[in-house]
């Protein structure tokens, strides 16, 4: 089995891949962020370091998926390579952040690589208003996410709604953050797992 957790940044994704990895005893794969050598170099110049960023993430993504495809486990991961092209590489394109040239380069680069890997098994997508992103962002205290722009948050949670409406590569489950704090209220954490089992198992 295999579930992904998507979202934008300040969702819960990370914090959801862990405690549903401790429920059901799978394995956790997370998304490759405090060993990133791009990552605070994006946030201070965007424009500059966008398709480094992109590419170091394509990459590393690739080879993640390619390890839990490998893997006879059942796998919880935090964020796909399916986000790194639809949401961000996207976004950044459109905001003028990344040169239509490189975004050509990074999207055949991106076809090349997805012809080769199976998409989760059911892919959860942790839908936030920016507000609370905000607040989750804040709360968890990252120096290089602090100055993140509204308008950026808010762009990406466009793209996030485009890509969820015409995702169909398989089971699909949406959560409202707004309302829900699993973090720290177990019953929240049993009404995203109660949903999960649902899709998981096909009742109804």
């Amino acid at each position: 089995m295999h579930i992904a957790i998507v979202g934008n940044i300040g969702a819960g994704k990370t914090t959801l891949t862990s405690l549903l990895a401790k429920n059901y005893g799978w394995e956790p794969q997370y998304e490759a962020v405090d060993n990133n050598p791009y990552l605070e170099d994006f946030y201070s110049d965007m424009k500059r370091w966008s398709f480094n960023l992109q590419i170091y993430f394509l990459n590393s993504r690739f080879r993640q998926i390619r390890e839990i495809q490998a893997s006879d486990k059942d796998i919880v991961q935090d964020r796909t390579i399916y986000e790194d092209a639809y949401i961000f590489a996207e976004n950044l394109h459109d905001m003028d952040l990344m040169s239509t040239r490189d975004y050509d380069n990074y999207q055949s680069i991106f076809d090349n690589i997805t012809s080769f890997i199976n998409p989760p098994d059911l892919l959860v997508y942790l839908k936030a208003s920016v507000p609370k992103l905000v607040s989750n962002i804040h709360r968890r205290g990252r120096d290089y996410e602090i100055g993140i722009r509204l308008d950026y948050l808010s762009k990406l949670n466009e793209k996030y709604e485009k890509w969820i409406a015409g995702y169909n590569l398989g089971k699909l489950l949406i959560v409202d953050m707004d309302n829900l704090d699993f973090a720290n209220n177990t019953e929240d954490l049993g009404t995203i797992i109660n949903l999960i089992e649902r899709e998981i198992h096909g009742l109804f």
